[in-house]
């Protein structure tokens, strides 16, 4: 018999290592044997954390018991172990179960399964197969095909086609080429390539190697936020053990082919994410963006052709290899295909990941699975995209999620960050905390980045404190313009996207702040209420 314990970050913060350390002191005590504990990472389900489940020795999950704190370990203990029955108050119950049967999981499918400190569980799974599969069996050029025949899209920003980078770093003549992860996610509320990491490492390992025989790439680099120990803990174990099992270094799978990772960690600068930043970073420059063309792909680190792809993109490759790009194709819509994880935070009842195919509607994801607002409070916006993306209010709730229709929104999908709000948030307050966060990480190269954003949120502010000016929204859509078009990079093209979408779909409220000196959430103070 297995009792696995999830100890993502999410399971670990809730009390999952103390839950663990309950078990084996019970199972030491009553002296129950063919009993091991093992741990997993995170399987989505951050709010029904820690989760534990009970396998038999046939492998059969027997029971999913949640939200395990070590008071209730010793009944589970008693009930099943000795007992063989299930402990039926601490089970799953339907509706947290609607929460993971309602997704397609294709990034996260082994994420909750496997010990991802163990790459024999990892290749238990299939693991490294389609990595073999490349490199012994297919052209560098046929796995491109693949690439396209798949639609894949990255999955860190625009969603620029994966395999036009690849073809084109491809086609690059010269003597050393490179392959970087970008694991610098750093908006706030996402927290999806971190569960990547800690749950299921190899699998990004293996999608990196593909790359690197596609494009022809002999080394590789992986970047992550040193916020994320946990995630860098289990990737540095997950390299090494990989480095022993032959699947990187000189000849791998007794071919040609040698490619090695190292892996470096960046410092939290959210313009690191953006991929000349973060070259530059780890050139040991400063982390500022730099003009496009040339790409990274004719131009990179070292000035040297690179291929940068996100977490959550490597992660399709494998899937991709093994069942073929048409089979990742068949999900989705016809522009936007495969499927999409989302980190939802906020005042939604159940919160964690949810992965669903592009073009499932906000409504499917907020109600169906998420379970709707909690407290029995009333749905007012979803923040989509994190700090460069924008609210979609309620009228909009059958936006399908793919890259046209939240685009058309004045929102991005960029990392997949989604914040589920009620009436008790105020969208002046939301916009303005947003534009905060970027104006304090705009790196400062371009005037209206570095002033445009300041001078928003100096308006911003003066709207939540009740000290507004006449033709304040009119200067903020003003400035918006031009900060959107004078920016260089990402980042100050979309620092604007949560003003421009509050006051398109939320004007009443600014006007309720400049005209009424009143915020109708209870959420701003006025100083001039106070004097």
């Amino acid at each position: 018999m297995k009792v696995v314990i999830g100890q993502g970050s999410c399971g670990i913060a809730s009390g999952a290592q103390q839950t663990a350390g309950e078990f084996e002191r019970y199972i030491k005590e009553m002296n129950i044997r063919n009993v091991t504990i093992e741990k997993t990472g995170c399987i989505g389900a951050c709010f029904l954390e820690p989760i534990v489940d009970i396998y038999s020795d046939e492998d059969e999950l027997e029971g999913r018991y949640v939200n395990v704190f070590p008071e209730k370990v010793g009944e589970i203990v008693g009930t099943h172990l000795i007992g063989g029955k299930t402990a039926e108050a601490y089970l799953i119950n339907k509706e947290s179960e609607k929460y993971l049967n309602l997704q397609k999981r294709v990034v996260m499918r082994n994420c909750g399964q496997i010990n991802p400190e163990s790459i024999d569980d990892y290749i238990k799974r299939g693991g490294y197969k389609s990595a073999e599969k490349a490199v012994k069996e297919m052209q560098p050029e046929n796995i491109i095909d693949e690439m396209e025949a798949s639609g894949l899209r990255g999955r860190g920003g625009a969603g620029f086609p994966v395999w036009k980078k690849w073809k084109d770093t491809r086609e690059q003549e010269s003597d050393v080429k490179y392959v970087i992860c970008n694991g610098d996610e750093g908006d706030p509320g996402a927290f999806i390539d971190r569960a990547l990491l800690e749950g299921d490492p190899h699998n990004i390992i293996e999608g990196m190697i593909i790359c690197a025989y596609a494009v022809g790439a002999s080394s590789g680099i992986m970047y992550v936020r040193a916020e994320y120990p946990l995630a860098v803990e289990r990737l540095e174990k997950a390299l090494k053990q990989a480095e022993k099992k032959g699947f990187l270094g000189k000849n791998i799978f007794g071919s040609d082919f040698s490619f090695d990772i190292t892996l470096r960690i960046g410092a939290g600068a959210f313009i690191c994410g953006e991929e000349t930043a973060l070259i530059a970073s780890l050139e040991g420059q400063q982390g500022l963006p730099k003009i496009r063309p040339p790409y990274p792909s004719k131009r990179g680190y070292w000035k040297k052709p690179t291929n940068v792809n996100n977490i959550e993109t490597l992660a399709n490759v494998p899937y991709i290899i093994e069942n073929g790009g048409a089979s990742l194709a068949s999900m989705g819509t016809e522009k936007s295909k495969g499927t999409k994880v989302f980190a939802l935070a906020g005042k939604a009842k159940r919160v964690g990941l949810v992965e669903v195919p592009m073009g499932t509607t906000l409504k499917e994801i907020i109600f169906d699975i998420a379970g709707g607002i909690r407290d029995g409070g009333r749905f007012k916006a979803a923040q989509v995209g994190g700090p460069s993306g924008g609210c979609i209010p309620e009228e909009l709730l059958h936006t399908p999620v793919d890259y046209e229709s939240i685009t058309a929104t004045g929102a991005i999908i960029g990392s997949g960050g989604i914040i589920v709000m009620d009436e008790t948030t105020c969208m002046v307050d939301m916009a303005r905390y947003f534009l905060d966060f970027t104006a304090k990480e705009s790196c400062g190269k371009c005037n209206y980045c570095r002033i445009g954003t300041r001078r928003m949120l100096e308006i911003l502010e003066r709207i939540t404190t009740g000290t507004s000016k006449d033709g304040d929204i009119e200067m903020l859509n003003e400035l918006a313009e031009k900060v959107q078009d004078g920016s260089m990079c990402g980042l100050g093209q979309t620092a604007p996207n949560p003003v421009i979408t509050t006051i398109r779909y939320f004007r009443n409220e600014y006007k309720d702040h400049i005209v009424d000196r009143k915020c109708t959430a209870g959420v701003c103070k006025f100083e001039t209420a106070q004097q």
